[in-house]
């Protein structure tokens, strides 16, 4: 792990280094009157052996230095490491994506080439997914009948591959359930416990394979604290669909009515908004004003982690007196 905070948990010990330097200047002053008075030792100068005068000064500073040492201990210096825990009260969300067969339909454009409904979508997903991190997210397609691509996470980089796996055949196309859809994305957001719980449903289409209604399925879903959004999308009148005859791409022009009283009265009754999307800036507006409307509120909680070093300094200033007092002992001991 590594520590990028030096700090001192009681730094007022660190006020004795100020005593230091007075008592250096007293150990260096005058000494005390000699107890024995000579005329002269000049005639002994000569004879006496020679000896090394820098001792005294030498152990000086391993005093002062051991005792600072010491009084940095005493300050208790410490190594910390900050770690930012996300505590936010987020939004549970399911998007219930349509992947019936009128999703091929090549009205939109993505990089300034047409693109399908389906792809436009799955791109605007992945945007507003990645734009929101804190919050638990689930994938839920659906045709004639819902299938879960994911459950809400956290998970945001496994949810993105189950978004990229999203298809037209992923599921039978049998018509459009938007009731099962809606009853589906309730279920698994029911026992969910957030700040808010909201379902996105995106349809081109109407209700035609009836298994729940619409209206009951928003119906329960209010009942559970859960609201819902809903998202009309592509164009109305005739639209550009790829067909393929013996191996060649062509098109042929079709129309798919989407149900827009539909979608609005099921966002109604959801406590939510209904939103028409017929072109990609629009879609792309339109999830943006989800995002804005939806907010996660993000409180960051800051830990700290503290390694304590006061016993290096413990061990090198009693190492220095150590060492000072086995000097003064041995090479440089004094007579007194």
């Amino acid at each position: 792990m590594n520590f990028d905070d030096f700090s001192f948990a009681q730094p007022w010990w660190l006020l004795l280094l100020a005593a230091l330097p007075v008592l250096a200047w007293l150990q260096g002053g005058r000494g005390p009157m000699p107890a024995v008075r000579f005329s002269s030792v000049e005639a002994m100068r000569f004879g006496a052996q020679k000896r090394n005068a820098g001792w005294g000064g030498f152990a000086r500073v391993l005093l002062h230095v051991a005792l600072a040492l010491l009084v940095i201990a005493l300050a208790r210096p410490r190594l910390g490491k900050t770690h930012d825990t996300i505590e936010s009260s987020g939004v549970d969300i399911m998007l219930a994506l349509d992947v019936s067969g009128s999703m091929i339909a090549e009205d939109y454009t993505l990089g300034g080439q047409p693109a399908s409904r389906l792809d436009a979508v799955k791109d605007v997903s992945k945007h507003f997914i990645e734009a929101r991190p804190n919050d638990r997210i689930g994938i839920i397609v659906f045709a004639g009948r819902p299938y879960l691509m994911s459950p809400a996470t956290l998970d945001h980089a496994w949810l993105l591959q189950n978004l990229e796996r999203m298809k037209i055949g992923i599921l039978p196309d049998t018509g459009t359930s938007i009731g099962s859809a809606l009853a589906s994305a309730s279920n698994r957001l029911r026992d969910k416990v957030s700040k808010s719980k909201i379902i996105v449903l995106l349809t081109d289409g109407a209700e035609n394979v009836t298994t729940v209604k619409p209206e009951i399925a928003a119906e329960a879903a209010k009942a559970l604290g859960i609201k819902i959004y809903t998202i009309g999308v592509g164009r109305n009148g005739p639209v550009r669909v790829p067909v393929m005859f013996f191996g060649t791409k062509s098109y042929q022009m079709q129309e798919f009515p989407t149900d827009e009283p539909g979608l609005q009265k099921i966002a109604q009754i959801g406590g939510g908004q209904f939103f028409r999307a017929a072109d990609s800036e629009t879609l792309n507006n339109v999830f943006k004003q989800i995002d804005q409307l939806e907010k996660t509120e993000v409180k960051l909680k800051h830990k700290v982690e503290w390694r304590e070093l006061f016993e290096w300094f413990i061990a090198a200033g009693s190492l220095l007196l150590a060492v000072r007092a086995a000097l003064a002992q041995t090479i440089w001991r004094t007579v007194p």
